[in-house]
């Protein structure tokens, strides 16, 4: 039985002064295992620091803009999920040299280059590739359009929250690539922990989400479950997991709203 060590990278645009989370997971028999979760990553080589310490990693899923050519506007890749997405309100803001001449994320793609890990196409080899979240969990969760949890009051950011974490724990029941979170990272998804955070606090427990979204993407894209590739490896892309229905043809939610 073949098993994969994978990692899911929230990235922090400037890494240095923003921290950036890292979820790992051991992937065995389409069942994946949270077993390590690093937040309050500051800077490119703290974030390799982290992946090169991690025995056999096979794979890592980032959000982060890994492959930036253009000079001015939106990378392909980012019109194609703004045309794909749009209606769902999951569109991208834009990449480019003018706005990120040096981004930390193509620093550390091509670093992790360096240490063997290709772009997306050979899942056999060590590999990275880039996600985003929002077309990510429309996807996985057969929602009708984009998850809010990053925008609005506190209490909006809160509930938002508290129900991503109440889906991403359902996916301990998917057909497709069931998500196991040990009681130890658990404090991440309660809901009553969640409801008491504020601030950076709170700001890091979306980090740590988002980190957990990424390395279930990395899952999916392992065990070769249906993908778009929007753009490519010349001019930048963004991996999308496709048309999921884990559980049936209403995917996955909560039975009821997050109570307040």
């Amino acid at each position: 039985m073949q098993t994969y060590q994978l990692a899911g990278v929230d990235l922090a645009w400037v890494s240095d002064n923003n921290p950036t989370a890292i979820a790992y997971g051991f992937l065995s028999n389409n069942q994946l295992i949270v077993n390590a979760i690093n937040q309050d990553l500051f800077g490119v080589e703290s974030i390799l620091d982290s992946l090169g310490s991690t025995n056999d990693l096979h794979g890592i899923a980032i959000d982060a803009s890994l492959i930036i050519n253009n000079q001015t506007g939106q990378r392909a890749c980012e019109r194609l999920i703004g045309k794909a997405y749009a209606k769902k309100k999951a569109t991208c803001h834009a990449s480019n040299l003018t706005l990120y001449p040096d981004a930390d994320s193509v620093n550390l793609s091509q670093k992790l280059c360096e240490l063997g890990f290709t772009h997306i196409g050979n899942r056999k080899s060590p590999w990275q590739l880039e996600c985003y979240p929002h077309p990510a969990i429309i996807e996985i969760f057969s929602l009708d359009e984009r998850h809010q949890y990053k925008k609005g009051s506190v209490e909006d950011k809160r509930r938002g929250q508290c129900e991503l974490a109440d889906m991403l724990m359902l996916l301990a029941q998917s057909k497709v690539l069931r998500l196991v979170v040990p009681e130890e990272f658990r404090q991440y998804f309660d809901n009553q922990i969640i409801r008491s955070l504020r601030g950076s606090k709170l700001k890091h427990n979306e980090d740590v989400l988002d980190a957990i979204v990424c390395l279930y993407v990395a899952g999916l894209y392992q065990i070769g479950n249906r993908e778009k590739v929007f753009g490519g490896i010349e001019e930048g892309y963004i991996y999308v997991p496709q048309n999921m229905n884990i559980l049936d043809n209403k995917g996955l939610r909560p039975e009821k709203p997050t109570q307040y």
